[in-house]
């Protein structure tokens, strides 16, 4: 199983009362007419919204026009996408958790991106109250130094080697090599694969909050290990 969740933040305040209430009440329709004259109703909705507790939960759902090609010809088609989001406490903040659906990297990155996009605008009538949430390099680098037997992989960006844009290592001892020391004096950690062996399950983090599970667990579970460990990681 591979399942990726985005992690945002929601900066602005807002009472909780008001903001499911808004979030109950969200529908919107837009009009399309594909070039074969055809008029299509594209809607973006939230079903299945939830309370419980202090927590939010539901479904974003929104309509697209793709294509595809059908005789030789580039055919226009509706479809639909739905992404499970969850608004959590935790401490005095509260996260946005957003499971993006399985499709395209690219679709992925833009549905996640419009479910926080759209929730801002449905709370505060603008973009910029729910923003990327982000994990410092220092932080990953200590998850993995606190028990490099359980890393399966480390990405560095921002390297200054001149034509490198990225390096990699792989392995269950990489922290104990010349190799990762070296590596760290030329770029920043941007993603850990590992074994949460608490939790018997292995995922990805990157620095933009980015989750990815790699090991057959429930959904229920797996937000729930968000919850509890990685939101703490967040700067």
């Amino acid at each position: 199983m591979v399942l990726p969740v985005k992690v945002f933040e929601i900066i602005d305040e807002v009472d909780f009362g008001f903001m499911v209430q808004k979030l109950k009440d969200f529908r919107e329709e837009e009009t399309y007419q594909t070039e074969s004259g055809e008029t299509i109703e594209l809607v973006t909705e939230i079903l299945d919204l939830k309370v419980e507790d202090t927590t939010v939960s539901g479904i974003f759902s929104k309509d697209f026009i793709g294509t595809q090609f059908y005789k030789r010809e580039l055919v226009e088609h509706p479809s639909t996408e739905e992404a499970p989001f969850w608004i959590v406490p935790y401490n005095e903040r509260r996260f946005l958790i957003v499971l993006a659906p399985s499709v395209a990297r690219g679709v992925k990155k833009l549905l996640t991106g419009n479910v926080a996009n759209t929730l801002s605008r449905i709370l505060f009538i603008r973009t910029g109250g729910i923003v990327e949430a982000s994990i410092p390099s220092e932080t990953l680098r200590e998850l993995h130094e606190s028990n490099p037997q359980a890393t399966k992989l480390i990405w560095f960006d921002q390297v200054d080697i001149p034509g490198v844009e990225k390096l990699c290592l792989a392995g269950s001892d990489v922290a104990n090599t010349d190799l990762y020391q070296n590596y760290l004096k030329h770029g920043q950690i941007w993603y850990v694969v590992f074994e949460a062996q608490r939790r018997g399950i292995v995922v990805g983090i990157t620095r933009s909050c980015v989750v990815t599970l790699f090991s057959k667990s429930t959904i229920d579970e797996f937000i729930r290990y968000i919850q509890e460990d990685i939101l703490q990681l967040i700067q």
